[in-house]
């Protein structure tokens, strides 16, 4: 016998009715009710005043219940299946309900003053860096987020989110004010100190390339230098004076934090920090470099593969979190996440660019994220409209039927008193 999987073990519901279904077997059989009791104290003889208040009461509700069935089943379908105008309301209007719906959630929810709004409190940081700084549990193949993430991205339309990724980039690019950002940037990391490793690393890359190349420095000096000061020696010593100098040179500077030579080289970088931000000849380079770099064919193929190796890299770190979080990725992730959880400013920088991101993408977005609401109810059939809204909200319209029935009960009840009194 095959082994029971999970939906074999769910509960039998063949025989429970569903709460609208319910509901409306309720307010029929009180609609039933009303109409038993009319005719009872119809054919019933005598003149006792109960009589007279039964009749009025019953008279009243099935007038108030048969409006509201009416009204309710006309909302669906054609009552008694007659083409009354005006009736099966919701199926003849299927895709004008559609495109009000999907204008409703996006002048309600998705404009950027609502999505600035909502987000300002939310730390969406601090939860990224909590995550990555333990990822493993919730990246495991039985994890939520794992089984999520790989239903999610099985499900989505590649080209469609390729298109959207390069759109949302290069969109933003063009928007971005790159000069200025660079020259705050690069002026903040002198302030900091944060070039002086940079630097460090740049002289020590500079000594092991002038170690490599030591040979080929030689035949270059040999080659430019006559045969006559050749036999003198002249290309050797001026080789060794090359080489020997620029080792120094090297050495003093990654010894000596104010070198002279590094004093430099922090000026030429804080004087290109203040054109960055303030020299319009400069910014104008810049966006025109920036500009030349979209229009770039290579850019837009590198753009549209971002998601495919976006898509397969997750797919691996998913199906195989050990591997994934071993070794130094995974030490430069939880590193990632510990850094970002205690540095507040850095939190706070990236909570402001991605409120900057979402809102933008909002903006740009917004009608195209809503019509995947409208589209979806515009390819149902009339049948699967008209079921799920009536699944949706049966119960409550059950309610209507029921309170009319009722309210038109006691209206008749009322204005019967009044007549037999005055």
């Amino acid at each position: 016998m095959r082994p029971l999987r999970s939906f074999d073990r769910r509960p039998l519901t063949l025989f429970q009715p569903h709460p609208a279904r319910r509901m409306r077997v309720i307010a029929t059989g009180l609609l039933v009710l009303m109409l038993a009791i009319f005719i009872f104290t119809h054919r019933l003889q005598g003149d006792a005043a109960w009589i007279g208040y039964a009749q009025a009461f019953s008279e009243a509700a099935l007038v108030g219940g048969l409006a509201d069935w009416f009204a309710v089943v006309a909302l669906f379908r054609h009552p008694l299946g007659l083409p009354i105008p005006h009736t099966a309301i919701v199926p003849k209007n299927k895709d004008r309900l559609a495109d009000n719906l999907a204008g409703f959630l996006q002048g309600n929810f998705l404009t950027p003053p609502i999505i600035a709004r909502r987000l300002k409190d939310v730390d969406m940081a601090g939860a990224a860096a909590r995550w990555l700084a333990s990822p493993g549990k919730a990246m495991g193949p039985r994890g939520g987020v794992a089984r999520f993430a790989m239903q999610m991205m099985d499900a989505a339309d590649n080209k469609a989110i390729s298109g959207l990724v390069r759109g949302g980039i290069s969109s933003n690019l063009e928007k971005l004010e790159l000069a200025p950002l660079l020259g705050r940037i690069l002026d903040r990391s002198i302030d900091e100190g944060r070039l002086q490793p940079v630097f460090d690393n740049a002289v020590v890359w500079l000594a092991r390339i002038l170690d490599e190349n030591e040979g080929l420095i030689r035949d270059l000096v040999q080659e430019r230098t006559q045969w006559v000061l050749r036999l003198a020696g002249v290309d050797e010593r001026v080789a060794n004076a090359l080489i020997n100098g620029s080792r120094k040179l090297l050495a003093d500077m990654a010894a000596d934090p104010q070198h002279p030579l590094r004093i430099k080289v922090m000026i030429a970088l804080k004087d290109m920090a203040f054109d960055l931000r303030y020299l319009p000849e400069t910014q104008a380079k810049v966006e025109r470099y920036k500009s030349e770099l979209i229009a770039n064919p290579e850019l837009g193929r590198f753009l549209d593969g971002i998601w495919g190796n976006l898509k397969e890299t997750l797919r691996t770190s998913l199906t195989d979190p050990k591997a994934a979080l071993s070794g130094r990725l995974g030490e430069g992730i939880r590193s990632l996440g510990t850094t970002i959880d205690s540095d507040a400013r850095l939190r706070h920088s990236l909570n402001k660019y991605a409120r900057r991101a979402i809102t933008g993408l909002v903006a740009d977005y917004g009608r195209q994220i809503v019509s995947i609401v409208s589209d979806t109810v515009k390819r149902w059939d009339t049948a699967t409209v008209s079921d799920r809204l009536e699944r949706a909200v049966g119960r409550d319209l059950q309610f209507i039927r029921i309170n009319g029935t009722l309210v038109g009960g006691l209206v008749g009840l009322t204005l019967h008193a009044l007549i037999v009194t005055f």
